[in-house]
């Protein structure tokens, strides 16, 4: 992602939905116009530190439209470590196999590059976010208590999840059968997506 993506970012994610269960801080950083959200989106997003997509359709009537973003990042060599965060869909794609299309790739790019573990979280109060997780196979971890502030000021307590390198083959293998189960079904075509 760059800013040049910002305008079309914020057509598909700047919704009270997409924020009111803590998405980016949580409702009090949804912006309503570009600039505010191009100042917001500036200083939420890790750009030095990680790798930051945007997520498009390839096939179909929105082919080309970006549909949310997510963000592969907090890397830790020496642990094998790496972590999938940040990741917001335009409510139009909520249901269908984008979000599993999206996590495969990450996850495959995670594990082809070394890594053995990948964290992926998400606020407690977060339930939609919470099924999607427990949906790809990530293990529930526990909870961190008290973990990050939002932006009204309150503190969030993160639902935290994991896949190992040894449950990937497992976890792949569920990924592909949902985005088979979708297939020809979307708005978005078969093959719906790409990073970047």
């Amino acid at each position: 992602m760059t800013s040049e993506h910002f305008a079309d970012l914020f057509a598909a994610i700047a919704h009270p939905v997409v924020f009111e269960q803590g998405f980016g801080g949580g409702l009090s950083n949804l912006t309503t116009d570009i600039a505010s959200f191009s100042e917001w989106a500036s200083s939420h997003f890790k750009f030095d530190t990680s790798h930051v997509y945007v997520i498009r359709a390839t096939t179909g009537p929105l082919a080309g439209a970006i549909l949310g973003t997510t963000t592969l990042g907090d890397f830790d060599d020496e642990r094998e470590h790496t972590h999938i965060f940040s990741t917001a869909f335009a409510p139009h794609a909520w249901g269908t196999s984008v979000n599993a299309m999206t996590k495969h790739l990450l996850l495959e790019r995670a594990f082809n590059h070394g890594y053995g573990r990948v964290r992926i979280q998400a606020d407690v109060m977060n339930h939609r976010s919470r099924r999607a997780i427990e949906a790809l196979g990530a293990q529930f971890e526990g909870v961190v208590r008290r973990d990050k502030q939002r932006a009204d000021g309150s503190w969030r307590d993160t639902a935290l999840y994991s896949i190992l390198i040894d449950e990937w083959p497992m976890v792949a293998d569920r990924l592909e059968r949902r985005i088979t189960e979708k297939a020809g079904t979307e708005p978005f075509g078969a093959v719906p997506i790409r990073l970047g």
